[in-house]
């Protein structure tokens, strides 16, 4: 059958699971989308930003680890989304980015927007593929969604001519490639086991791989809770993925996040053994390539990360494990605990008391401001099993990830890589992702005027996340490098904002607007956010910037440049 080549994409979107995209509309790609919305079987969610539709992508990418999928229209356009592709791309996370092109009779004359989008992606890409004949339109969809989801997943870009989506072609559906797991070899098992046993303190840090699993399946967690506490190890989820080992199990090791407190850094560097078990490993996770030291590791090192080249790329291990980390957990399982797995215990409870040392719910008031503690905490008292959690970029984030004790059925999203105006957008793909559960973005006030427009969207579509703002005036990560590194010039130098009432702009959409001015104001603001049900809720919390961050404050006064 004869059809156009924006039918034949939007049908093999269809053929892939996709359910949803999001775009800002484009005339390079006014095609597809009229495809789409006659179809009527895709929605198709029109955002403000291209910025936030690829977040959007992003996150609906990690919430069904099925590449999410966004439109973008040629050269300005996808400009704005390169944001979303880089971090999509650190952060190996699954996306299929479609991008409007010029006409191919354009070709090469600096048409009006036209760029080489292999040269200009080809850094935050694992592979631009261009379709300029109308018959590769599908198998080039079919080979988007393999690349950006196999071995270790991230964005793909697909750039399609204006004209093309319009062109007839007769050609079929390419159905979806069947996904490939990889499953250790024995020996490399047996190698496994025999270091695990002899280990007195092993140490275990689970990541976004394992994290990928879980989404489809629960009994992730189930077994790798079983093989915790049976081989008795010290589980440490990874920067950004606190859901991953419930908090308050005893034989939770520790966050490692990015600059994990040192008393927590000290204890676990007398590992003996370092498993990173479905964790790519990066800088922030290694802190800054100090733990494991990079390129020889300081301790015996076991990565198991499904990508062979990955494993090896920055470290040497002493182990590499090619292969799925819960492919990895089962066969451990299936082998049987070793023969004298308590001799960990002592080893583990260490790790565990430091963990929950820090994560009690103390903080000392400031006067400058609300210290933001109190509202995570008091945020933290609300907070449903199944709720997800988005955070920004920023020092404010720390909060966050000191204060919530994150447990195995809620989810947690944010950039890993740390791009700023991601909170907001993840917010609202997973309110729509996820109707009717709980969704709180906590965003500071610089990024919550780069991407909290995507507010708008989430009032066209009906979802209702809470938007959390903490504003101190600064951009507060900023301000603390520049502290840290020039102590002699004024704090805030570079680095001060003049902020809108956020509750009032919050308002302006439709939104609830709250605002918490004091500690006093907290427990009643925070609880208002949640007894709203039927549209965003904007927290405008005026927070202190003595406070720079969960585990520090500025030691001398802050000087106004």
């Amino acid at each position: 059958m004869t059809q156009s080549v924006a039918r034949l994409l939007a049908e093999s979107l269809e053929a892939h699971d996709v359910d949803q995209v999001y775009c800002v509309p484009g005339e390079s790609y006014v095609g597809l989308t009229s495809a789409l919305i006659e179809k009527n079987s895709i929605r198709v969610i029109v955002c403000r930003h291209e910025g936030g539709a690829g977040f959007m992508a992003v996150a609906d990418g990690r919430l069904r680890d099925r590449a999410g999928v966004a439109l973008v229209s040629r050269g300005p356009g996808l400009s704005n989304a390169m944001v979303s592709l880089h971090s999509a791309y650190h952060d190996a996370t699954p996306v299929v980015m479609l991008i409007g092109q010029v006409e191919r009779q354009d070709f090469g004359r600096l048409a009006l927007q036209e760029q080489n989008y292999s040269r200009l992606l080809s850094d935050v890409t694992k592979l631009v593929i261009e379709v300029n004949e109308p018959e590769q339109a599908s198998e080039a969809i079919a080979r988007a969604f393999h690349i950006a989801e196999s071995g270790t997943p991230g964005p793909v870009a697909v750039v399609v001519p204006e004209d093309v989506f319009d062109a007839e072609t007769d050609a079929a559906i390419d159905a979806p490639r069947p996904r490939v797991v990889s499953a250790p070899r024995p020996n490399d098992l047996d190698r496994l086991a025999l270091m695990l046993e002899a280990a007195e303190r092993p140490l275990v840090l689970v990541g976004g791989g394992l994290l990928a699993d879980a989404v489809h399946d629960n009994s992730v967690f189930v077994d790798l809770n079983r093989l915790s506490e049976e081989w008795v190890l010290p589980i440490s989820p990874t920067h950004r993925r606190p859901q991953l080992f419930d908090a308050t199990h005893p034989n939770y090791g520790g966050y490692m996040g990015i600059r994990v407190p040192p008393d927590l850094l000290g204890e676990m560097k007398r590992a003996d053994l370092l498993v990173a078990l479905g964790e790519r490993m990066t800088d922030s996770v290694s802190q800054s390539y100090s733990f494991p030291t990079a390129p020889k590791p300081q301790l015996p090192f076991v990565h198991v990360w499904p990508d062979p080249n990955e494993v090896g790329r920055v470290w040497r291990p002493d182990l590499g494990l090619p292969c799925s980390a819960y492919e990895v957990i089962k066969a451990l399982l299936r082998r049987g605990a070793p023969t004298d797995p308590a001799k960990r215990r002592g080893w583990v409870d260490r790790l565990n008391a430091i963990h929950r040392r820090l994560l009690a719910k103390e903080w000392e008031p400031t006067s400058d401001g609300v210290n933001f503690a109190a509202v995570v905490c008091e945020v933290d008292k609300h907070l449903a099993p199944d709720a997800t959690v988005t955070t920004d970029a920023g020092n404010f984030a720390s909060f966050v990830h000191r204060y919530i004790g994150f447990r195995q059925r809620q989810i947690m999203l944010a950039s890993v890589v740390g791009a700023m105006g991601s909170g907001m957008p993840m917010a609202v793909a997973a309110a729509l992702r996820r109707p009717g559960t709980q969704v709180v973005a906590f965003v500071g006030d610089g990024g919550a005027l780069m991407t909290g427009n995507e507010i708008a969207t989430a009032r066209q579509y009906g979802a209702s996340p809470i938007m959390i703002i903490s504003d101190n005036g600064m951009y507060g990560t900023i301000g603390m490098h520049s502290y840290v590194r020039y102590p002699e010039r004024p704090l805030m130098a570079g680095t001060r904002l003049t902020n809108p009432d956020f509750a009032q702009w919050g308002r302006s959409f439709g939104a609830e607007g709250i605002t918490i001015k004091s500690e006093a104001e907290v427990a009643d603001g925070i609880a208002r956010a949640f007894a709203v049900r039927t549209k965003p809720v904007v927290v405008h919390c005026l927070t202190s910037a003595i406070q720079m961050s969960a585990w520090r404050r500025y030691t001398r006064s802050v000087t106004l440049p």
